[in-house]
């Protein structure tokens, strides 16, 4: 007995219909697709790496210092980039020569932000002070000497991350998980 043609044709629909309703909602609030642009964050990811975007994670904690993210560029939110989060919000960000000093409050003592994972000609000295507002971050690219970031556009709102590189799947010699993931602590 062969099937008729319309059943065919009704199992596709269904098919299509179901894939739709399950791979929608995941790319839309869980996972997107993410290609590096650009030498910013050199040598930690390349021009044209295939990352995942882990969009659910921040929908339930805070971004943390030393996180790299994907966003929406401030100035044209149909812009992505990829860069490192250096402040965090009601912060004060103060760039003397290579260093990078946190200061959280007026009686709290500044910190000074470990590095030593960039490479020195990476990074050029710079003088600069910029105080973050109750929903704003300072991120910065580790490739300091080619990345356009919050040293000249400003602070990074809330609401313009997007979410975490999850995993690198492309090229295949440099497939990993949580790729860039580094702890910024003080010196």
């Amino acid at each position: 007995m062969t099937p008729d043609k319309s059943a065919i044709l009704d199992d596709v629909i269904k098919f299509a219909l179901i894939a739709l309703l399950i791979v929608v909602p995941l790319r839309w609030f869980v996972a997107q697709p993410f290609i590096v642009r650009g030498a910013s964050m050199e040598p930690v990811f390349e021009n044209g790496e295939y990352l995942i975007v882990d969009q659910l994670t921040y929908r339930f904690e805070e971004p943390e210092r030393g996180d790299v993210i994907i966003m929406r560029y401030p100035k044209d939110p149909d812009v992505f980039f990829i860069k490192r989060i250096v402040g965090l919000p009601s912060e004060t960000v103060e760039l003397q020569g290579k260093q990078v000093i946190i200061r959280r409050g007026v009686n709290e003592e500044s910190i000074t932000l470990d590095q030593s994972f960039i490479e020195p000609e990476r990074m050029r000295d710079e003088y600069g002070t910029y105080a973050l507002g109750d929903d704003e971050y300072f991120v910065m690219g580790d490739n300091r000497n080619e990345s356009s970031d919050s040293r000249s556009w400003g602070s990074l709102p809330r609401d313009n991350i997007i979410g975490r590189p999850f995993i690198r799947l492309f090229p295949p010699t440099r497939i990993d998980l949580f790729p860039g993931h580094i702890t910024t602590q003080p010196q």
